[in-house]
């Protein structure tokens, strides 16, 4: 029976500011972990729950973060692809098989691999990669709120809610706000911000 089998998923596609963090997990059968599900329908406190289980009870994990500069350079969807190939190559026990979340499978995977819609809700190794990724990129974002404090990313993460948005226009972007996405890059042509500092 297969055993070694890696469920990759990532947090942080969406969001103007902050890295893509990815995960790879390989969950052990003789030890099963209770309330495991996609981390976006988990609360909280409840992912942080059971980051700390899945790091102690799992077979191997890994996390990588894909910070802003190499997104801005390779774009949001070529970043993504890398950081789940790093995190596959960083397990300690290599899998058989790897299941990743999505539709879409890095081409320098070089492991056979399953795309998996909403993998996430469905696949057990996918949901502990899903909550090791959540949880690891909101602490990042909450240690970025403390260097960036008039961005509020510990209320919103990055992503383009109507505070970020107001608060881009005020101050302009800071260093961990991604260049190559729309509405950042429209303020920092004065396109769309008219407000904004630069």
């Amino acid at each position: 029976m297969n055993t070694l089998v890696a469920g990759v998923d990532e947090a942080g596609r969406g969001p103007l500011a902050g890295p893509v963090v990815v995960a790879a997990v390989i969950l052990d059968p003789s030890r099963p972990l209770a309330g495991l599900g996609d981390s976006k329908a988990l609360s909280a406190a409840q992912r942080e729950s059971l980051a700390p289980q899945i790091r102690s009870l799992a077979l191997a994990w890994s996390v990588i973060v894909v910070d802003v500069d190499e997104i801005d350079r390779l774009n949001i969807f070529h970043a993504t692809m890398a950081g789940m190939t790093r995190s596959v190559l960083a397990l300690a026990t290599p899998p058989r098989e790897v299941l990743i979340d999505g539709n879409k499978i890095p081409k320098d995977l070089r492991l056979p691999a399953r795309a998996i819609v909403k993998g996430d809700a469905s696949e057990p190794c996918i949901s502990a990669a899903s909550i090791l990724a959540k949880t690891h990129r909101d602490a990042l974002m909450r240690e970025y709120d403390a260097a960036h404090p008039v961005y509020g990313f510990a209320q919103h993460y990055g992503y383009p809610t109507p505070e970020h948005l107001e608060r881009l226009r005020q101050h302009g972007p800071c260093a961990i706000h991604r260049r190559s996405f729309a509405p950042v890059r429209a303020l920092l042509q004065g396109g769309l911000f008219d407000s904004a500092t630069r």
